[in-house]
């Protein structure tokens, strides 16, 4: 078993949330027991995360999107409060890391994405968008095979490009707004989570490939370093559940 003020004190050494302008809290957003064994994970706080993790046992959920959004109705009604209310009755701590974790260099969805991609050389381009080679030259159509493959989702691809592609920018999520990011870099691909109706056009004619392989898939691998780096540190039990989401 660890504190749960010391398990947040760590991660928050680790992912100094304070450094980030975000649109929700980072760190504890619901606070349960005192005590932690069993950690559950997962990309979004969502019902049937909630009661995975209640049928898991779990003292602490870790989660990349929680609550308390920027802008959202306040009131605790509906939906929200039936979710707040499985998470109280039990006594489960719930924690979000939203920007911080992105970002992070090593447990940040951004760098553990490039890691099942097999990007080599992975490094922060601009803002959160990031770059790298692949280790051979492959054809964009070659190339959305193997984010489908190791994704497990067949990603949207859009654009007109090189006829091989090399250097890579990626960011995870709702990031499909970088893509000029990527365009003056000169990159010839640009992986983000999700697609918007300008994307397409940009794609086509600025001279890039564009890929939205999921935001969902695309942010699943950073609450899995987070957990494994606190099993680590704190000997806890961590398991990830994945709620799937085909946005």
């Amino acid at each position: 078993m660890a504190e749960r003020n010391d398990i947040l004190k760590k991660i928050n050494e680790w992912l100094q949330p304070g450094d980030f302008q975000d649109y929700c809290p980072n760190g504890l957003q619901v606070e349960g027991k005192s005590q932690i064994n069993t950690v559950i994970s997962g990309v979004t706080a969502s019902k049937a995360l909630i009661e995975a993790a209640i049928e898991a046992s779990a003292d602490m959920i870790l989660v990349h999107h929680g609550y308390f959004w920027k802008g959202e109705d306040q009131r605790i009604q509906g939906m929200k409060r039936e979710r707040l209310k499985q998470i109280l009755d039990n006594d489960i701590n719930l924690v979000a890391y939203h920007l911080p974790l992105d970002d992070h260099p090593e447990y940040g969805n951004n760098r553990q994405l490039a890691d099942v991609l097999n990007i080599k050389n992975p490094r922060p381009l601009g803002g959160l968008v990031w770059e790298g080679e692949l280790e051979e030259a492959m054809s964009p159509e070659k190339f959305g095979l193997h984010i489908a493959r190791q994704l497990h989702r067949e990603p949207l691809w859009v654009g007109e490009g090189p006829t091989a592609i090399k250097r890579v920018g990626w960011c995870t999520g709702a990031a499909q707004g970088f893509i000029n990011t990527a365009l003056d870099a000169g990159l010839d691909a640009y992986i983000s989570g999700e697609i918007s109706e300008p994307t397409t056009h940009t794609a086509r004619e600025c001279g890039i490939h564009y890929y939205a392989a999921g935001h969902h898939a695309t942010e699943r691998y950073g609450v899995q370093a987070l957990g494994k780096a606190l099993v680590e540190e704190f000997g806890v039990t961590h398991k990830f559940i994945d709620c799937d989401n085909p946005v």
